[in-house]
């Protein structure tokens, strides 16, 4: 059985519902993000064609970057507005806040430095809030042009990471352990890993730092970047990788916890980002409602979709739907933890 120090996930990670009041919004995530830094996603989920807005404290309140795009970071006074002692606070943007429209809040909580600090652990020096505990840093750094490394300051190596270009238009840039360390995602595109020695100077990232070649998409000379860097923590947190196996009784991803949010893209070939939460399915059946991290639709249903079924120390997938199943095809993945499958946690970890 699978053991870990962190005893309530929640304080770590939280997904909320809550319905827009096209006004002001206080959204209640249970994590004080003015004594921790922290990343804020928020999706419209019953509007279409709202933009994924990602918000984080070392940036600051109102700078956003989206998902579903490959612009620069923009500023919007009306939607991620605040950061509050339970959670985050919304504007009037229907983005963030559509009146009476349905819409899902995620945080992270990074560490106690809420803007970040000065790292020097790599040879460009970094700005860095990390929560080493819970395997979650942010980190921003200005580009060199040339190889280099940057802190994160996780103190473990981080498994998968994150990047954006903040100050000019570029597909973010995402790494995964599975890949290799030649091997990128776009988050914002469908395309499949392409694999080149300049992403990351073909090197592993290491218990201090991530390693950058001279690609635009991470390191040209001047260019502003953030990056969300995960690592994985036993009963917590877990990034890899399966094989689809195509039948209605699906592939089985063992993770050592109830998930809480399980992202997946298939890397072989191209297909969207599929996201999917206990909030939205409310633990009870397989959810077979979508959202897509690189697209701007609304929440779909539809039952003949691969299913992403959650257990108590697992997720399985079900059905022969490419996204996230497909018959011999390799993904890789992401999860959070509701409950640890072992712990002095006050949340049950049951079946399902």
């Amino acid at each position: 059985m699978a053991y870990t120090t962190i005893n309530k996930a929640t304080d770590n990670f939280n997904a909320t519902l809550y319905t827009g009041n096209g006004s002001s919004l206080a959204v209640d995530t249970g994590i004080d993000l003015t004594a921790n830094g922290g990343l804020c996603i928020a999706k419209n989920r019953s509007a279409s064609n709202k933009d994924w807005y990602w918000v984080d404290t070392v940036r600051g309140a109102t700078k956003t970057i989206h998902s579903n795009g490959n612009g620069s970071e923009q500023t919007y006074s009306t939607g991620i507005t605040g950061f509050n002692n339970n959670g985050f606070q919304v504007g009037s943007a229907t983005q963030t806040n559509g009146s009476s429209n349905t819409l899902v809040g995620y945080n992270w909580k990074a560490g106690t430095s809420v803007a970040g600090a000065s790292n020097t652990d790599g040879s460009i020096t970094s700005t860095v809030t990390a929560n080493t505990t819970a395997g979650f840093s942010i980190v921003k750094w200005t580009g060199s042009g040339a190889n280099g490394t940057i802190g994160h300051g996780l103190g473990s190596v981080p498994k998968a990471v994150i990047v954006k270009k903040l100050n000019s238009s570029e597909n973010w840039f995402s790494y995964h352990e599975p890949l290799g360390n030649t091997g990128r995602l776009h988050l914002n595109t469908t395309d499949a890993v392409a694999n080149n020695s300049g992403y990351w100077n073909s090197t592993t990232p290491s218990s201090s730092v991530i390693y950058l070649g001279s690609n635009g998409g991470n390191n040209a000379s001047g260019d502003t970047y953030l990056a969300y860097c995960f690592a994985d923590v036993q009963g917590y947190s877990k990034m890899g990788s399966y094989v689809g196996n195509g039948n209605a009784d699906g592939t089985f991803v063992y993770t050592g916890f109830k998930p809480a949010w399980v992202m997946v893209k298939k890397y072989s070939a191209t297909e969207n980002w599929q996201m999917t939460d206990s909030v939205r399915d409310n633990n009870v059946s397989p959810n077979f409602a979508r959202l897509m991290a690189n697209t701007a639709d609304a929440e779909a249903t539809n039952t003949t979709w691969a299913t992403i079924e959650k257990f108590s120390n697992g997720f399985k997938l079900g059905g022969t739907d490419g996204v996230s199943n497909g018959s011999g095809t390799s993904y890789i993945y992401m999860a959070f933890a509701e409950a640890p499958l072992v712990g002095t946690n006050n949340v049950p970890c049951t079946a399902r």
